[in-house]
């Protein structure tokens, strides 16, 4: 089982581009604090109709609750390096 839910503030504003095929989508930090002395910033992306909401309706400093699934990638960067990233793919946010 895959689930994984957070609560946390926006670390900057979410900006929204779209796939080739006109889909939103919008990649995120979330910083979730650990304990009183420590916080991890986690990656997140949201698609389609909640990409648009946290684009209309959060800004930096923004608390919000998300649930979704951790999941891992690979691409190659603009100097041929492989990269791997864990991100927080949402299936549901909580304003």
């Amino acid at each position: 089982m895959n689930i994984t839910i957070l609560i946390g503030r926006l670390t900057k504003d979410i900006e929204i581009r779209t796939t080739q095929n006109g889909t939103p989508v919008a990649n995120f930090d979330l910083a979730v604090n650990r304990d009183k002395d420590n916080t991890d910033f986690i990656k997140c992306v949201a698609w389609s109709k909640s990409a648009e909401i946290l684009a209309d309706y959060t800004q930096k400093g923004s608390q919000i609750g998300i649930q979704g699934s951790i999941q891992t990638r690979t691409y190659e960067d603009k100097n041929g390096e492989k990269r791997y990233i864990t991100e927080v793919f949402i299936n549901r946010v909580q304003l």
